[in-house]
């Protein structure tokens, strides 16, 4: 009965070294929570993540609100501007055409007063003609009767026209009516000869230009056409009364 003691104090001690040793196998404790409290913590994860998610999207889709609003701002102010632009260059435009129509009228306005004084310049000519005229028809006024030619002038236009003016008197104290006709005759060298153009030719309405009716005298101008290629040399001027030569008078070229 001894021995008991011993043998059981034996057995305690061995298992008290086998616990010490390496190869003694462990025990591990873990505290599994119960499956609700599982669930319910994945899911406020998921709900959480949710909320982010949705966040994140807000975020995004709030930046990307702000840029159309900036972007449709600066485009309201891009077409203002531009219609600014287009206000001021269809401004300048009416300008420049304001300014090309009172430059197109200051032009004409120029060739008119150009011509006008041109003929103001021709008729001054004329009238001293006239004046030279009658200057000469006082001592004349009672001097022998008769026609003659005071002024014959004929200037070149062109090659082929020449342009003629002259001043047809009566002496005398005019009691009698003057009635005859001119004829001008063109000496040219044509082809190398010589040759005569009688002006009027015969054609029909020519020949009352060249009719003389006055008493005391009367101015004839007009123009002669000649052939091309022909140069004038002298140009006579002939009066006749009743088919008979009563004056005439040259003038060379």
């Amino acid at each position: 009965m001894a021995q008991a003691p011993s043998m059981f104090s034996s057995l305690k001690v061995r298992l008290w070294f086998r616990r010490l040793s390496v190869s003694s196998p462990r025990i591990a404790v873990r505290n599994q929570a119960p499956l609700p409290f599982r669930m319910l913590f994945w899911a406020i994860l998921v709900i959480g993540g949710g909320i982010i998610a949705v966040w994140i999207f807000d975020l995004r889709q709030g930046i990307n609100g702000l840029n159309q609003e900036n972007a449709t701002e600066q485009l309201i102010i891009y077409k203002e501007a531009l219609a600014k632009l287009g206000g001021e260059r269809d401004k300048l435009s009416s300008s420049a055409n304001a300014a090309e129509s009172r430059l197109i009228i200051e032009r004409s306005a120029q060739r008119q007063l150009a011509a006008q004084v041109k003929t103001l310049e021709a008729e001054n000519i004329r009238l001293k003609e006239d004046l030279a005229f009658f200057e000469s028809l006082l001592p004349n006024a009672t001097g022998p009767q008769g026609v003659s030619i005071r002024r014959i002038k004929i200037d070149q236009v062109t090659p082929n026209q020449l342009r003629y003016r002259l001043l047809i008197m009566q002496g005398g104290k005019g009691d009698q009516h003057f009635s005859g006709s001119l004829q001008l005759a063109v000496n040219v060298l044509q082809q190398g000869k010589n040759a005569t153009i009688v002006f009027p030719t015969g054609i029909s309405g020519e020949v009352e230009k060249y009719k003389l009716n006055f008493r005391h005298y009367q101015r004839v101008e007009g123009t002669l056409t000649i052939p091309d290629g022909a140069a004038v040399k002298a140009v006579q001027a002939r009066v006749f009364e009743k088919g008979q030569l009563r004056v005439q008078q040259s003038v060379n070229l």
